[in-house]
């Protein structure tokens, strides 16, 4: 009988495992990685928090292990080169659901930082509010403004055609765009990043790529903190360069730089883009999906190359 272990049990579970445990396969939810690898398992479904690497996949003695099914878009996490020299396959789970969440959480953030909302929420709560007054919390419109979008994929062209909505001007980069990102940063009144995290994507914005920023811009990153080298981040605050910043993903989670904590105009959010019930149960029935093709001896549907 063929044996799976889940690294924690995950959103749905009960409902979403149903295609596992009808066809017969042994399920151990939760544990030490390499202790059960050890065991013996011939699948694998883990979390994006789960470091699967050289030295983890050395636990599986036997060889035994044959897919790893990432609950996630994407596997920076996975050594996917070392997997494929022990013929072990990975998958991920790039559903429409995970596109549209992020995407809307993307608008979130960005509608969030243009009105102050948070400091004007919690200005309101802390009975700072002692009525209307004309100049408070100033925002800005979004109509007229330039959206550039670092990273023109799934996630980043949704992203994109909601600007539409708002009358923005976008600017969309990628490697093949023919723009160069330090263009794109100097037109753009809001940056969102919508890259995976590879080398040449950590710190994509640092000193250099701030610096090239336009006065007063705002900064959202959805994609991977690593994206954003932090320290050049606070430096870029604290002088003005941008206007603020809205992370959903951070360089160290779970600890931000304590700086970012202090600032009115820095939003932090606990990596939940995807955490909508939507996105979480299609993510783990596309995960359960791969495990039983790939089981079966067929091609998983979202094998990484």
């Amino acid at each position: 009988m063929a044996k799976i272990f889940v690294t924690k049990k995950i959103p749905f579970w009960e409902e979403i495992k149903k295609p596992l445990v009808d066809a017969g396969y042994e399920l151990m939810v939760g544990g030490d990685i390499k202790q059960e690898l050890e065991k013996g398992y011939d699948g694998l479904l883990c979390l994006l928090t789960d470091k699967i690497d050289g030295e983890v996949l050395a636990a599986d003695k036997n060889k035994r292990l044959k897919i790893i099914a990432n609950y996630a878009v994407g596997f920076d996490n996975v050594a996917v080169e070392e997997c494929k020299a022990r013929n072990i396959m990975v998958t991920n789970t790039p559903c429409d659901e995970v596109n549209e969440s992020v995407a809307e959480f993307t608008w979130t953030l960005m509608l969030a930082l243009s009105n102050q909302l948070l400091p004007a929420a919690a200005f309101a709560k802390n009975a700072a509010y002692k009525g209307w007054e004309p100049d408070i919390f100033l925002g800005q419109l979004l109509k007229g403004k330039t959206l550039g979008v670092i990273g023109t994929g799934r996630i980043g062209g949704l992203v994109q055609t909601r600007a539409e909505a708002f009358r923005m001007k976008v600017l969309g980069y990628s490697r093949s765009s023919g723009l160069k990102l330090e263009d794109v940063l100097g037109q753009s009144d809001y940056v969102s990043l919508h890259v995976p995290l590879t080398p040449e994507t950590t710190h994509l914005m640092n000193e250099t790529t701030f610096a090239q920023m336009k006065q007063g811009s705002y900064l959202v990153n959805t994609a991977r903190g690593p994206v954003v080298d932090e320290v050049a981040l606070v430096y870029a605050l604290k002088t003005g360069k941008i206007g603020g910043a809205a992370l959903d993903v951070w360089e160290n989670e779970p600890d931000p730089r304590p700086e970012l904590l202090e600032m009115e105009n820095v939003i932090l959010t606990p990596h939940i883009a995807s955490a909508t019930m939507e996105a979480r149960t299609a993510m783990g029935k596309t995960a359960v999906t791969n495990l039983v093709e790939g089981l079966a001896g067929r091609t998983p549907p979202n094998l990484v190359k």
